[in-house]
């Protein structure tokens, strides 16, 4: 895997991606505009870098998982439109990604900033958050680790 990756990834938003689905039990939520969430918007950036990255990792034995994201949301998006994402690999420091990502919803640009992640050992990452759940036998660490 190399700085100056890039990867492209389309996607039509349905009904079930605006706020009032994010959490369907929040009253507040119901009564918003029916626009994609922010929640959602960040969960399709996070997979257009999963795609990036995935031809290059030994899947599923080697995954990646987010530990960061600063990005903005600066446009509404109402359902139907098309979402495009774009990520860029601008930093590899170890099991440390650094990606820069927008995207653009073919009227405006609805988002624009970083995003980071962790390449991981799935079974040794289960394990640690399994642990999670059971008595505690000592620290639990952190992504990779």
């Amino acid at each position: 895997m190399r700085e100056g990756l890039e990867h492209e990834f389309a996607f039509q938003v349905p009904e079930s991606k605006i706020v009032a689905a994010l959490y369907p039990e929040a009253p507040e939520f119901q009564r918003m505009p029916r626009v994609f969430a922010t929640g959602f918007l960040v969960g399709l950036l996070e997979w257009t870098c999963v795609q990036a990255v995935m031809p290059y990792l030994d899947w599923p034995r080697e995954q990646t998982v987010g530990t960061h994201i600063d990005v903005s949301h600066q446009a509404a998006t109402p359902p139907g439109l098309t979402v495009t994402c774009r990520a860029r690999l601008v930093e590899v420091d170890g099991r440390r990604l650094r990606f820069e990502v927008s995207a653009h919803d073919g009227v405006d640009v609805i988002s624009a900033g970083t995003h980071e992640r962790a390449v991981i050992d799935a079974a040794r990452f289960g394990a640690r958050v399994a642990a999670k759940g059971s008595p505690r036998s000592g620290p639990v660490r952190g992504p990779g680790q």
